[in-house]
């Protein structure tokens, strides 16, 4: 390989590799992202299992960006220890990236199952800021602007609705255009139309897609480089022996 290719080759693997670090940062605030929305929202799942696409993508992330970082390096010299390193490095990556990715698709058809204790959460309302239930229902009729499992009608069927004379919803409820809200069942359309259920599996439905079509870039990113390096491995420069004086 002449020094102007090979010097190309190099230029390719520092440039996919920058590429590297941002997909690596991508895929790290994904896997962020989901474990705090998780963190926010267990007491609405029934398995803690969800979280393993969230880790693994954020092993994945890591992985990644020590990728990058070793990539940059070795574009910068001729060592084959260290591209055989990096080429193990990309390895465990696809590996850990397929996993997730896997993790991710199985959770998000099984999301219906996953947040079946949500109605029990809600039926144990209390309304004191001291109890976690209550506070995770009102973080998330908040958060994500719904009423109830279903709709606000779910509130009337709770023991919290009876205790408070039948006349009122949690505050939590009160849709955020009509200031002068209280919660009252006589005026419903200043709560939140939709029910929490269909609002909680599109929040995370988004979350784990993301995870799922993440991937194919990571794997497209990978091509590139495993085609790169297997290049620069294959035609690494020659080492100008010479004969030792005898003397």
């Amino acid at each position: 390989m002449s020094d102007q290719r090979r010097k190309t080759f190099k230029t390719i693997l520092q440039l996919t590799c920058q590429l590297l670090w941002v997909v690596g940062l991508v895929v790290g605030l994904s896997g962020v992202y989901l474990l705090k929305n998780l963190r926010q929202s267990s007491l609405f799942f029934s398995h803690s299992s969800i979280t393993l696409p969230a880790i693994l993508a954020l092993a994945s992330a890591a992985f990644l960006v020590a990728s990058g970082f070793l990539g940059s390096w070795l574009s910068l010299r001729d060592s084959t220890f260290l591209q055989g390193l990096f080429v193990y490095l990309l390895v465990i990556v696809f590996c850990l990236e397929s996993t997730a990715s896997a993790l991710a698709f199985f959770h998000s058809t099984k999301l219906d199952s996953e947040i079946a204790p949500l109605g029990g959460v809600f039926q144990n309302y209390t309304g004191s800021s001291q109890d976690p239930n209550s506070r995770a229902v009102d973080a998330t009729q908040k958060e994500l602007q719904c009423c109830g499992v279903h709709d606000y009608r779910d509130w009337l069927k709770t023991s919290w609705f009876n205790q408070t004379g039948e006349l009122w919803v949690p505050h939590s409820c009160c849709n955020s255009t009509f200031p002068s809200c209280n919660g009252t069942v006589d005026q419903p359309w200043q709560l939140y139309p939709q029910g929490c259920q269909v609002k909680l599996e599109m929040h995370f439905q988004f979350v784990l897609s993301f995870i799922i079509w993440v991937s194919p870039l990571v794997f497209l990113v990978e091509i590139i480089l495993f085609l790169t390096v297997a290049q620069l491995m294959r035609d690494h420069p020659h080492v100008d022996y010479q004969a030792l004086d005898k003397n």
